[in-house]
């Protein structure tokens, strides 16, 4: 895939307001986010010509509902069902139709009202759920003590510790770190600060994940704008600079083997670095899919930026702040800022990339973002890096 490496461009961002938002469904805010990304670019709605979206499974065609609340007809549009793995893959897939010559200008997004969606009643709110009732699988369920995906995680988390002596405090250590980069973002959702024993002693959500282990649930929506390089020397913002990306997918299943502690991020890691041209030592910030703390361990173990069962050590050294080795989830992630299935670090990693911060947000001279992305049942992996320049 060498022969696509910066050929692409994300020339666009924008998001919804994030939060508590109960008066705007999952495609109303998913219609803002992708005004913004298409005003930021500079462009008007009839110069997009491909749509990629990703949404609520519930939401029947998806991308169809979403270009006729946005008023617009396009040569190609879709939607894709990776989960959390999906942002990155559309982005990727634009890139793709671009070059098929399917289309020149692809608008890329997600958005859900993941807080509405768990709040509008009790029951609502005990099966911490984002998916409609009639999409879950219903053999095994609160009866058993098996609600939502922080069950299937947390056995995860508890294999690592016990492999590596993974401990809480180097969890709490990525939770607290992302805080404070979301005390620095003004849209972020929660901006409390956290210290170490407000973590220890929060209540716990299933052993040994507790309440600041796990991402939040947020309405949001984030939206980019893709086209060639060529075009996009005349547009309004710096180019990000698609270099390179990758895929990993463990269908055979969370609990197939080792998959809970070697995930396809390793193959998607090499895949993008391959294509873009660097190693892991290159990359200048993370954004990294942090649904829990430990998903965090896991990809930076296997994107290579530490041996495998030395994400806890590389994590509590303070590698992951503003001033560490590898400043990640610099708008505070999902865990701070908002779950909104990695889009919203898609958009950070292109903010980054411009250099569009002060002092105070900014890496400083970030040239190069590795993004990455996580879910589809827990198996799918996709890796995004984003240059400044060629």
């Amino acid at each position: 895939m060498e022969n696509l490496r910066g050929k692409y461009a994300i020339v666009g961002v924008g998001q919804s307001p994030l939060g508590k938002v109960p008066d705007m469904g999952p495609l109303d805010l998913l219609a803002v986010a992708s005004k913004n990304a298409i005003e930021d670019a500079g462009l008007s709605k009839s110069d997009i010509d491909g749509l990629i979206t990703r949404g609520p499974d519930d939401i029947n065609v998806h991308h169809q509902r979403l270009g006729q609340l946005l008023g617009i007809d396009v040569r190609y549009s879709t939607s894709t069902d990776n989960g959390g793995a999906s942002q990155v893959l559309n982005i990727a897939m634009a890139c793709m139709a671009i070059e098929a010559g399917m289309c020149d200008t692809v608008l890329c997004g997600f958005g859900r009202d993941s807080w509405s969606r768990t709040h509008r009643d009790a029951t609502s709110k005990m099966r911490v759920s984002t998916q409609h009732e009639s999409l879950q699988r219903q053999e095994f369920g609160p009866e058993f003590g098996l609600y939502g995906a922080p069950a299937n995680y947390a056995m995860a988390a508890r294999r690592h510790m016990q492999l590596y002596g993974t401990t809480k405090e180097q969890l709490g250590s990525i939770a607290i770190a992302f805080r404070e980069h979301a005390i620095r973002n003004p849209y972020a959702f929660i901006r409390d600060p956290l210290t170490m024993e407000d973590y220890l002693t929060a209540r716990t959500i299933v052993e040994p994940l507790n309440f600041y282990d796990c991402s939040i649930f947020a309405d949001a929506a984030g939206a980019v704008v893709v086209t060639s390089l060529e075009r996009a020397r005349d547009l309004k913002q710096e180019p990000a600079h698609i270099l390179g990306f990758g895929f990993g997918n463990n269908l055979r299943g969370w609990y197939h083997g080792d998959h809970m502690v070697n995930t396809g991020a390793k193959q998607a890691g090499e895949t993008a670095y391959h294509m873009a041209g660097v190693e892991p030592k290159d990359i200048d910030t993370a954004q990294i899919y942090d649904c829990f703390t430990h998903m965090v361990l896991l990809q930076l173990e296997d994107y290579g930026f530490c041996a495998k069962g030395e994400g806890g050590q590389f994590a509590a050294s303070g590698a992951l702040k503003l001033d560490g080795i590898l400043p990640t989830n610099t708008s505070g992630g999902q865990l701070s800022e908002a779950h909104a299935e990695g889009m919203l670090q898609v958009v950070e990693g292109v903010h980054q990339v411009r250099h569009d911060y002060g002092s105070d947000r900014q890496v400083k001279d970030a040239e190069l973002v590795l993004v990455t992305g996580h879910g589809g049942a827990t198996v799918c992996q996709s890796a995004l890096i984003l240059g400044r320049h060629l």
